[in-house]
């Protein structure tokens, strides 16, 4: 078996970035019920063959309280990005406040069984009203 150098090191990493539009159709303020949908996309940045096997969200309203969403899967999904590859996928959430936001991590693993944690930064969930 050949060892590898460090600068031949496989690198680990998938990249996301985030769009959110507020669902209006969904919100009803006067419950103090504010929905939003969010589209993750996700690429395999790296240089090795990666599978995204959980999730972890952290979704904080505008009154500071913070819910943590934990599981298996993406949408029922558990994609197997090849270097360059990239899945996108649509989930939702609502809140008790017009404004929050939400970051997480994702849980992936190698083809040779290596875990690895992609970050989502965090991103807002804001109604266009909020900001005047």
């Amino acid at each position: 078996m050949r060892r590898m150098s460090n600068a031949e090191s496989p690198k680990t990493e998938f990249t996301s970035t985030v769009a959110v539009r507020h669902l209006p159709e969904q919100t009803d303020a006067a419950k103090g019920q504010y929905a939003f949908a969010y589209t993750v996309t996700i690429r395999n940045t790296g240089t090795v063959t990666g599978q995204l096997i959980a999730r972890h969200w952290i979704i904080t309203d505008a009154n500071g309280h913070t819910d943590e969403v934990r599981g298996l899967a993406v949408v029922g999904h558990q994609p197997v990005l090849k270097p360059g590859e990239v899945f996108e996928y649509t989930s939702g959430t609502r809140l008790p406040t017009p404004q929050g936001t939400m970051r997480g991590t994702f849980f992936c693993i190698t083809e040779d069984a290596r875990a690895f944690n992609a970050v989502v930064p965090e991103f807002g969930l804001t109604i266009a009203s909020a900001l005047h």
